[in-house]
Order: structure tokens, then sequence, then C-alpha cells
């Protein structure tokens, strides 16, 4: 049997006993906590001295950061497939892509049927089980718009809606060992999960050579499926007593052939041992990675994830697919691949890349850059996804998602040094910044990913106190054009830390901003439904009271195009948990008009932004425009009532900037707009994009600069409202020294100084 170039996986085999349940959970932290990939328990419900699987592996998953969790194997006459397509779906959500599907077709069917189930034939058992993949599968389709139905021998679903969509794309590995099951294996799964002990008959080889021939038959590349393997007759010796019975090297000796001639490449121990596991994960795991990577670079074995040939034939023309480096192959994603529909859009706009590489680190990140340079196609890049401007995606390009960089870590709580990376969402970084009493100004959407509003500026909810986002950056680590990783601060390539603070979009990918939080635990917040029809008015008194108002308060004003006329609502927050204080500052606006609904609470700043994790697919608005006022003056006002009273215009939004924010030097960052105090949009939809820029050329002349991420227009001649000068000469000047061939061009391109690069 070949190897079939699976990246390794080690994981843990755990005995879920009630008696103990700590321990059960000890061992999953242990597994994690020595860098072992994977946790698995076996799931027998009707065992009463066994926790509940399904509930274990929720706590498990937790109580981890990092570490996948699996049944080894769920019952699948105790779990109903509908049910158990949802559940997994959702722990795959809420552990952020972490659940693998380990299924069986059931066993012990006394205790099955003891607990109500169908005692099942051999070959009724396998038809259930491929009904029951069929099912999952189904549902986990949620690119398909219309309900689920199967009508199956052992699992009917009339009608069901799809969903919700796992966060990456399930693995269902099988517990099989019958030749109808292996040739199941082969036909549906994604992976083998026999225990080596119980591999009698037929043998690995047979076994492995009917997944193959059930691959063949069904039209898959055999090296699609893992095979992975269960060990529980193992123990670290001083002396060889047998196989996996000896010293570390015996075990990277002996495990080497399995990989190499078998096809194994996920060994999972099964015993309950701390010293074992601990030996497992750092003296056999790493040492079986080197062993492996070495035989497959002199043999020239292909190493990743195998594509079936139904992805291969939807691959776009004038990209080299193969020359791919393992680690990206690891987790791209191509068109036809199952989480293609997850990740090819934006929030705003839908896109069609020809891939979507996700590293995993900032040196994964700089091979992304490296290929995709080579590719000569379009390239973006993606934190979160959520930015108005919609610039981060493309059509039959490549797309770098940050995704899986997204750990929060509090580095310092005295000096409060946190270190964000820039998948995260804000929201979580909320959350978890709150436990330490900290908090991060940072836009008005927990879903906003932390990378594109840490290097445009961001405006939030707490913005005149504390000032922009970019303002308590201390240090970034970024990879440039050249796919060199450097550590930018004060004090080290200083000239592109400035430009980070800013323009970092242009310059290359942040993997990591450290920034300094501010104590912020609760915080008071008012919401104000307001008449709009006479909106001038309403904006003059609010902007009027927004200035006069105490720093800790910042407010967010949006007018809304209604049937029966204009509607705002308004959004009020006091930066403090002083209820007298905050009452003293918010009570002044409810006279700023007729008020339809109103409501105040003090809460965690945490729950104000919370992250709701939409699923993206190009919903938002299409085109939008951007600018930054001094004062919400008469003649302003005026311009925004007539563009909301024209029924041109779907939304318009004004931000309070001003007070912390104007603080800081216009030099001091590449975003120089330091003496405004309030950020404007305006959106509508592509049918009136011409009326929209009418009412916008009335009220640009009141208008002062421009916060790019609000924008979608590139138009060259807009740089000088984004980046006034000197800051946009001093740019150019940077972006020919960092970045001469403008591979980052797709976030206001800026064009290069040659002149200056040329005089150097």
């Amino acid at each position: 049997m070949p190897d079939y170039g699976h990246d390794l996986l080690f994981g843990t085999f755990i005995t879920p006993g009630a008696d103990n349940p700590d321990r059960a959970v000890a061992l999953a932290e242990l597994t994690e906590a020595v860098g072992l990939d994977l946790a698995t328990f076996q799931d027998h419900p009707y065992n009463p001295g066994f926790l509940d699987t399904w509930t274990l592996l929720s706590w498990v998953a937790s109580r981890t950061q990092r570490l996948r969790v699996s049944a080894n194997v769920l019952n699948l006459p105790m779990r109903p497939p509908a049910v158990l397509a949802r559940a997994a779906a959702s722990l795959d959500v809420l552990s952020k892509g972490r659940f693998e599907l380990g299924l069986g077709a059931g066993a012990m069917w006394d205790g099955i049927e003891g607990m109500g189930g169908r005692r099942l034939t051999p070959g009724q058992g396998v038809q259930a089980l491929r009904e029951a993949v069929d099912i999952l599968r189904g549902v986990w389709d949620t690119s398909t718009q219309t309900v689920f139905r199967q009508d199956g021998r052992y699992y009917t679903v009339p009608g069901m809606q799809r969903g919700p969509a796992p966060t990456h794309d399930i693995g269902i590995w099988l517990g099989a060992y019958k030749p109808k099951m292996l040739e199941l294996t082969g036909a549906v799964a994604d992976g083998w999960l026999p225990t080596l002990e119980y591999l009698r008959s037929p043998d690995r080889f047979a076994a492995n050579r009917l997944i193959d021939e059930g691959a063949e038959r069904a039209g898959r590349d055999p090296r699609e499926i893992r095979r992975l393997l269960n060990l529980f007759q193992v123990d670290f010796t001083d002396n060889s007593r047998g196989f996996l019975q000896g010293p570390p090297e015996q075990w990277v000796e002996q495990l080497l052939p399995m990989v190499l001639d078998e096809g194994f490449s996920a060994f999972i121990i099964g015993r309950d041992d701390p010293r074992l596991i601990q030996t497992f994960a750092q003296e056999v795991a790493p040492a079986l990675r080197e062993a492996v990577a070495r035989e497959r670079a002199s043999s020239g074995t292909p190493s990743g994830p195998v594509r079936p040939a139904a992805v291969i034939a939807q691959r776009l023309p004038g990209l080299d697919y193969d020359a791919l480096p393992a680690p990206l192959a690891a987790h791209a994603v191509e068109p036809g691949d199952r989480d293609y529909e997850r990740v090819r859009h934006s929030y705003i706009r839908r896109g069609s890349p020809a891939l979507v590489l996700r590293p995993g680190d900032a040196g994964e990140v700089a091979e992304a850059i490296r290929y995709a340079r080579g590719q000569g196609v379009p390239l973006s890049v993606r934190s979160g996804g959520h930015g108005i401007s919609g610039r981060s995606t493309n059509d039959g390009g490549v797309l770098i998602d940050l995704s899986r960089l997204n750990q929060v870590t509090v580095l310092d709580r005295t000096r409060r040094l946190i270190r964000l990376e820039p998948g995260a969402r804000w929201g979580e970084v909320a959350q978890a910044l709150a436990p330490h009493g900290l908090a991060m100004s940072s836009g008005d959407y927990g879903d906003v990913g932390v990378g594109g509003l840490a290097t445009t500026a961001g405006v939030g909810y707490l913005a005149r106190k504390y000032g922009l986002t970019i303002d308590h950056v201390v240090a970034a680590e970024i990879v440039t054009a050249d796919s060199r990783v450097l550590r930018v601060d004060a004090d080290h390539h200083a000239d592109l830390f400035w430009a980070v603070r800013g323009a970092g979009g242009n310059f290359g990918v942040v993997t990591a901003l450290e920034l300094e939080a501010y104590e912020v635990a609760d915080v008071a917040v008012a919401q104000l439904t307001v008449d709009a029809g006479d909106t001038a008015s309403l904006l003059t008194r609010w902007g009027a009271l927004v200035e006069q108002a105490p720093r800790e308060l910042s407010s967010f004003l949006s007018v809304f195009a209604g049937p029966t006329g204009p509607i705002a609502q308004v959004t009020l927050v006091y930066a403090g948990d002083d209820v007298e204080a905050a009452q003293d500052a918010l009570t002044p606006f409810v006279d700023i008009g007729p008020i339809l609904g109103q409501q105040a609470q003090l809460m965690p700043y945490a729950a104000l932004v919370a992250p709701p994790h939409n699923r993206h697919h190009g919903q938002g608005l299409d085109d939008t425009r951007s600018g930054l006022l001094h004062h919400v003056t008469a003649e302003a006002a005026t311009s925004m009532h007539t563009m909301m009273h024209s029924g041109d215009v779907s939304v318009l939004q004004i931000r309070s900037v001003g007070g912390a924010v104007n603080d800081v030097p216009p030099e001091a960052t590449a975003y120089a707009h330091r003496s405004q105090n309030f950020s404007v949009l305006a959106a509508t939809s592509p049918q009136q994009v011409a009326q929209l820029d009418k009412h916008w050329a009335d009220l640009h002349a009141h208008l002062d600069g421009m916060y790019l991420s609000f924008e979608t227009r590139t138009d060259p001649e807009l740089l000088r409202e984004a980046f006034p000068e000197p800051t946009l000469s001093r740019l150019r000047k940077l972006k020919a020294e960092y970045d001469p061939d403008n591979v980052f061009n797709r976030n206001f391109p800026i064009p290069p100084d040659r002149e200056s690069a040329q005089a150097r």
C-alpha cells in the first residue's frame, strides 16, 4: 500500500468514566497541553459507567482552545442522523472548527435494544450508515437553497431546513472492519478509524485494498480517505518487549513503515496514562513527523490533502495548483470543495477566487505571498471579511484568508498589554479581555475582523474617550511583499510602523498586533429610535450635543429610508459605570427629536459587541461613500436631509470621533485626520449609484477627508482625501521601499514613488 500523503495526526483515546469525570477531562486537557492534535472518546450510551459521550465532547471543547475532538466512534443507532447533523455542526461552530465525526454502524445490540434502538443485521447496518452519511452531508450543505429530503429504508427525512453550516469541513471517519463496511468507507467517508488489535480478518493490507477499490468504484481517488489507527497495547519501556513496547525511538522505527507502506497518517493511543501521553507527544510525534517528511522529500511523495476528481475538474486555468506548498495545501480551498461557499464571499461582496489559502502562522503567510506572486493573478487579503469597502475577495485570483490566525492573548495585565492575531473578531477580543477588566474600542459590530480595522483606524464606541484603535498599537508583526517577517515598533522599522497604523493594507499582511488596552468593564448604553422626518434639525441637534458631551460619551446615528419617511437609530455609549454621570450625559439626547422608542442599561462592553458569527454571502451594502466632517453645520445637515428624503439613498450613518482621537498629532500615524469630529457614510443599491453621487457631490463641499474603509470607490484622485499631504508623499516613498511592485494593491492602492526609489 502506498503512502497517501496526509499530514500526520496524533491523539488520545480516553475512557469516559463516570466514576471520575475530572480525570477524563484532565487527560483531554493534557492532550492539548503536550501538543497532540486530537482527543477521542468511546461511545456506549447503554453503559451507565460512562459519561454521555456527546456531553463530554462539548465540555472538553469548551475547556480547550486548539484540540480537535471526536467520538471513537459514535453509536449511530442511538444518534438519529438528522439530529446528529445539527448537533455536529453546532459543536463545530462553537469550537471554531475543532470537531470531527467518528461514526460506527453499531455494536452491543442487546444494550442498544434495551434503550429502544433497533437491532440490525450487518448488511442492514451498512445500508443504514450509508443513508446517515447522506443525511449528514445534506443537512450541512447550506449552499443548496431547497429543503433537505430523503426517503430511506432506515432513515426518512420528509423535509427539513438545512444548516447550520459547520465552521470547517467536518471529517466523517468510519469505524469499519468487514468487507462491505470497508467498501462503504472508500465510497463515502473521509477517513477509516479502526483499532489495531481488532484488525484480524481481513488484515490491514487487504482492508486498505478494499477501501481503495470502493473509492475507485465511486469515482474517487483512494488518497482522499485518511487512514487512522487506534493503538491500545502500547507502552514505553527501556528495552524492547514487542510491537510499540519499547523506547520512543523503537516506536518511531515501527510506526514509520505504517505511514510509508500502509498509508496510515493518524495514531491514537488508548491508554489513560499521563506519562505515556506526554512521552508520545514529546518524543514520538515530532520524531515521526521529521522521519516521514524526510522520506517523502527523498521519494517525491506529495503531502497534503487529495482533491476529489470533481474538485480538480473545477480548477480555473492560469493557476498552478500543484505548485502549492504542502503546509498551505492542507488548509487550502478550491472551487468545488465543500468549504468553498463559506470562504469565497465577503460580508459585502460576492466573489469567486480561484484559490483560498488559510495560513496558520506568519511563516505560512510568507509562503502564501511567495506562491501568489508567482501566479500573476489578483491577490486579496482577508481578516474578518466584514469590511464595507468589500475588497477582501476577488474573481479568479488568490485570497489569503487569515481566519486561522485568531488568538487573543493578555501578555501583561499590569501594563494592559495584549496580543491580537488578525483573524480574531472584535467581539471575541472583547469576550477574552472582559475577565481581565480590559477593553479595546473597535467599531460597532462584533464580527468585524481585527486585521482590517486595526490597520486602518478603528472608529468605535469608546473612541472619544480612548481614541482610535491604531492609537493603542505599540508593535506589529508584518509579512512584506518579499516575504520577510518583520517586527515593527517605535524602535524597529519605525517608518513601516508609522505606515501600518492607517495604511497597513498597502504594505504587507499583518499577522499579529500588540496593543495597550484600557480599564473598562461595564458601560452605560442607550438606544433611541427617532422620527427623522425633520432630518436636518435632528442631525444638527445631535451633532451639537455630541460635541458638548463629556469625552466618556460616544455616539453613532443611523438614518434609514422608511415607507413613511426616514427613521433614525441613535446609539449612545458612556465609557464607564458611574450611573449618575452617565445619566447626566445621556439625558439631553431625548430632546433631539420625536422619540419613538428608548431603552438604557448598564452592560459589560463585551455584551455590547458580542459576535453573531454571521455567514458571509455578499449580503451587505453594495456602494458606499465616506467622508469626515468638522461639525454638523446647518448647511451639511440640509444636504444630508435632501439626500435622505430623495429616495435614492438607503442609509446614512454618522459616527462621532473627536475627543481623544484629536489629541494625537496628524503626523503621528498614517491616519492623519485629527481635527474632525464626525465620520459620515452613505450607501445605496447599484441601480442608484449615479443619484447617490449627485447628492454626495453636494455634501462633499462640507467634508474634509475620508475614512477609507467605508468607501467603495478606488479612484486615484480619492487618495488625497484618505491621505492628505504630506502623508501621501511619505507613504509613496515607503511603498517604493517595501512594495515597489505594488503587490498589495487592493486597498486604495498607493503608487510607489519610483523616482525616490531610484534616487536611493
